[in-house]
């Protein structure tokens, strides 16, 4: 099932960037899972085809070391939710005579009220169905937000005024929450100068 997290879609890495996610998966207080991929669809049998270019994503909290393992990386963190972000996975792209760049948050649990990525998608209440997409502090009014349950049915949410959203989370597993913005500014990445961001955030949380 092909995701739909963007309306429209370039040719070529645009099209490979924008479409693809970051996201971590954590059962209880165990290992952590760092992936890269589309989660809506099934991971093909050692990963995504573009899993190699996650080299070294970074944990907010705890510095273990990180092992290659097929199709995600491995790692461990405190207790609790875990947030990871990277904005080195793929080089910038050509678009339009423009550069454009990618950087992606994930977080996996939903115990924590606050928002600790620039880009982060927040419970309201510890362990509840009720989310706020935040930026830089602030709440994005209107924001989409794809859903995606365990048995990878997907749906995309629009955020109220307030940006929060309401998950009908009736399933029980693992359920997988992205939205997108676009900066139309000048930045410089790992990869070099861009002249657009593309910022995409994703959390999972166990129902």
């Amino acid at each position: 099932m092909k995701r739909l997290i963007l309306a429209a879609l370039m040719l070529g890495m645009a099209g490979t960037a924008q479409a693809h996610e970051v996201w971590v998966e954590r059962d209880g207080n165990g290992a952590v899972r760092i992936y890269l991929g589309e989660p809506g669809d099934v991971l093909p049998e050692g990963g995504d085809p573009e899993f190699k270019n996650l080299k070294a994503p970074k944990l907010l909290s705890g510095n273990a070391a990180l092992v290659r393992k097929a199709g995600y990386i491995e790692t461990s963190a405190p207790a609790g939710d875990v947030r990871v972000w990277d904005d080195n996975v793929f080089a910038p792209w050509n678009a339009e005579g423009k550069k454009e760049g990618v950087v992606y948050y994930a977080r996996a649990g939903r115990s924590d009220t606050s928002a600790k990525l620039p880009f982060e998608i927040v419970p309201a209440a510890a362990e509840g169905s009720r989310f706020t997409v935040i930026r830089e502090g602030k709440p994005v009014a209107g924001a989409k937000v794809v859903v995606v349950t365990p048995d990878k049915w997907s749906k995309t949410l629009t955020a109220d005024a307030d940006g929060a959203i309401e998950v009908p989370a009736r399933e029980k597993g693992r359920y997988i929450l992205a939205a997108t913005v676009k900066d139309e500014a000048k930045a410089t990445l790992p990869g070099g100068a861009v002249d657009a961001v593309h910022r995409i955030t994703t959390l999972t949380f166990v129902n």
